[in-house]
């Protein structure tokens, strides 16, 4: 117990004031969400419209527009068409195929005298009043001319429904009668967008048809619709949108009014401004029908698919073929259908969440579906206890959970409660029909996780700052971040440890220098001294020590320590090699001086710290070891092998395959060490490798048993098998100096490297 509260204590010393400013942030979220915001509004207005880009489209059948398109208006005429085409239209729609309902989502405001009747009627009465029997004639004729006749014949007793526009200038037309009145209200208030005027039909249409609906879109600031009124009050009545309207036809509905909950029936008339509304109500001979509205009497649009004939949610037939009859009976049968257009400059378009060029017609087919299959989405009388709870739990749990998380955690939790705040709401919208905000939460999100990275920047990454500053250019980027990540582990203080170094040198470098220009000399040297330390640092761990002209020094186990700081130098110095060799190849083939370099590698007891003077110091390395390893590499050249390495690396890095290269007393030494060429793994090793090196070493033997001919007869014959092998030619020619002047009798086989 008494361990657990220290351990509690410990966390929050360290971690307790990132929790703490987490916890204010989790209080400002919550108080943004309370007061409302108009960038946050729109922030999740656009989230909203991601989300709906989820809809898949399912074609209804129930819904077809009609649609006058380009081919519409190429085979029957300019728009706006005469009132005989529309009779024919209505007529071919409700008596041949038999629609259940029929919409326009057009306005017919002025009377239509283009059959030219009225000018007949002109010259009848004024230049031509003397014509014996034109105005019987005329009287003949009228019924064909009288369009708007025609017009409203064809509707007469049909499910027809006409659109209408509301308007702040005029009050044009003639008003349908309304869904219900303020007196219906008895005392009760609704609150509603209010229209000064409207744009309506003329008398004799709107007589004749069923019923007429408002077709004007609701924008929002942005310009796109993405709510739509279902009741707009005009003077006194409440008036349907021409959705609701179509739908109430298609349903037989005898009625549409507002329901109010029991205890709403209790309130005082000042009470209620909306307060207690249910939902507004289509009275079918199936029942009542509930329609959910949201503030203002508006619903949420829900689209589906991404509009047009193409977008996947509804059937567009034109209406050039329903002229001529072309249009499959069944595709019509019973069908709601909403006469519209797409065709270009005829000017009903929207911007919508899913299309910024979308059919106004398929915005009220949109409606009409979600009246009739009474799903809608509407943001619940809850969500603000939602979203506040949602601000608070989010917010606490990660304010603690970032403050103690590592960066990769801190990273992996933020990506966490991203994507379980997004798919929570995506749920709720997809299967609940619920609307609710999420921008506050997420940029909630978003915020934690910025300060937290950048507490952990200025307040715990600068501690590792300074190291890191120190070791980024000697040693592997994951080791520095291990460095900095433990810093108290690590130390620039000198101190004693067995390591293991690499020398590594152009053979020739004079010449080379003296064959190439400065600059591509610099090329030369920078892309030979880039892949070296790449194959030191970042292949195998290595710390670069410093480049002393073209030489390169590393050495391995400091300032990380690695128990196989030798295997780690043999394999790096491999993989130079072969660095070296595809390096040769390329700047051969750009006409450059050919590459090859000597490597040599000790290991052992030597001197590791930052060292140097005032001005200028360096982590570095010194001792015996490290001149070994100097010396090694110079004897590279000699012996003919790329890489020569010491008997104490030979011996730590086992997994290796070696050639004994000679026993040597190097200049200031007097014990004599044996030297080594690493071949490869040992595990990778082939039997003619295995078999070559078994015959050498028999060599090797003899010579040092003074078998001068047992030792030729082997060293020839290896000579004659591997030609270009500098080793075997070094020694048949040191041979053939012992044959003619044979060592001391005290010859104890070792060979003195007297040069540096």
């Amino acid at each position: 117990m008494r361990a657990g509260r220290a351990a509690l204590a410990q966390t929050l010393r360290k971690h307790g004031a990132r929790f703490f400013l987490g916890v204010l942030l989790t209080v400002a979220a919550a108080i943004l969400c309370l007061a409302g915001n108009g960038n946050i509004a729109r922030l999740d207005a656009m989230l909203g419209d991601w989300r709906m880009r989820f809809d898949a489209p399912q074609l209804d059948a129930r819904i077809v527009i009609v649609d006058i398109d380009e081919q519409s208006l190429a085979r029957v005429g300019r728009f706006p068409w005469s009132r005989d085409i529309q009779a024919r239209l209505v007529r071919q729609l409700t008596s041949h195929y038999g629609v259940a309902a029929l919409g326009f989502d057009i306005a017919f405001p002025e009377a239509d005298t283009s059959s030219g009747y009225a000018v007949l009627q002109g010259l009848a009465q004024g230049e031509l009043a003397g014509v014996p029997g034109l105005p019987a004639q005329l009287e003949k004729l009228r019924p064909a001319m009288d369009y708007d006749g025609l017009f409203a014949e064809a509707m007469r007793g049909q499910p027809v429904v006409l659109g209408y526009s509301i308007s702040a200038q005029q009050a044009k037309g003639v008003l349908p009668e309304p869904a219900f009145t303020v007196a219906d209200l008895n005392g009760r208030t609704l609150t509603a967008y209010v229209a000064r005027g409207y744009e309506a039909n003329i008398a004799p249409l709107q007589a004749a048809a069923r019923g007429a609906g408002i077709f004007t879109a609701l924008t929002d600031n942005d310009g796109v619709v993405r709510s739509s009124t279902l009741l707009t009050r005009i003077g006194d009545g409440y008036y349907p949108s021409l959705s609701l309207a179509t739908a109430a036809v298609y349903l037989q509905a005898r009625a549409i009014a507002p329901r109010f909950t029991a205890t709403a029936d209790s309130l005082s008339a000042r009470q209620l401004d909306n307060a207690g509304l249910e939902h507004i109500v289509l009275f079918t001979p199936r029942g009542a029908m509930p329609v959910p509205v949201g503030e203002a009497l508006t619903t949420t649009v829900q689209y589906r698919g991404t509009g047009g004939p193409h977008g996947g949610a509804f059937r567009y037939v034109s209406a050039a073929d329903v002229l001529a009859g072309t249009v499959p009976p069944a595709l019509l049968k019973g069908a709601i259908v909403l006469v519209g257009t797409t065709a270009p400059g005829l000017n009903d378009i929207r911007a919508t969440p899913v299309n910024a060029e979308y059919p106004g017609v398929e915005v009220h087919a949109n409606l009409i579906k979600s009246i009739l299959d009474g799903r809608f989405k509407a943001r619940p009388d809850y969500a603000l206890a939602f979203e506040l709870l949602q601000i608070v739990l989010f917010g606490v749990l990660l304010a603690g959970a970032l403050a103690v998380l590592p960066p990769a955690g801190v990273m992996l939790a933020t990506l966490g409660a991203l994507a379980l705040t997004i798919g929570i709401n995506l749920y709720l919208y997809a299967v609940r029909d619920l609307v609710l905000g999420g921008a506050v939460v997420l940029l909630l999100i978003v915020a934690l996780f910025i300060v937290n990275l950048a507490w952990g920047y200025f307040f715990e990454v600068r501690k590792g700052r300074a190291l890191v500053a120190r070791f980024g250019e000697y040693v592997a980027p994951e080791l520095v971040a291990e460095m900095a990540d433990n810093p108290q582990r690590y130390t620039m203080d000198g101190e004693n440890r067995e390591l293991t170094v690499l020398f590594a040198d152009v053979r020739g470098f004079t010449a080379i220098s003296e064959q190439l220009a400065p600059a591509t000399l610099r090329e030369y040297i920078n892309a030979y001294l880039t892949a070296m330390s790449h194959d030191i640092r970042d292949s195998h761990g290595g710390t670069l020590d410093k480049y002393i002209g073209d030489a390169v020094m590393a050495f391995w186990g400091a300032p990380v320590a690695f128990p196989d700081h030798a295997s780690r130098a043999v394999a790096s110095a491999l993989l130079m090699q072969r660095s070296a060799a595809r390096l040769n190849d390329e700047f051969s083939a750009r006409g450059w001086p050919a590459l090859r370099i000597g490597i040599g590698i000790n290991t052992g007891a030597m001197h590791v710290g930052d060292m140097g003077s005032r001005i200028r110091r360096a982590y570095t390395v010194m001792g015996d070891s490290v001149n070994l390893a100097a010396r090694l590499e110079g004897a590279s050249k000699r012996y003919g092998v790329g890489i020569v390495a010491g008997a104490a690396t030979r011996a730590a890095a086992a997994e290796f395959l070696y050639r004994e290269l000679d026993l040597v007393r190097v200049l200031g030494k007097q014990e004599a060490v044996a030297i080594f060429e690493p071949r490869g793994l040992l595990a990778d090793a082939t039997p003619g490798e295995l078999a070559q090196l078994e015959r050498w070493h028999a060599a090797l033997a003899r010579l040092r048993a003074r078998d001068w001919p047992g030792a030729g007869a082997l060293i020839n014959a290896l000579q004659a098998d591997f030609p270009a092998d500098g080793l075997y030619q070094l020694y048949a020619a040191r041979l053939d100096e012992y044959r003619r002047t044979p060592p001391a009798p005290d010859w104890d086989g070792v060979t003195v490297l007297d040069s540096k």
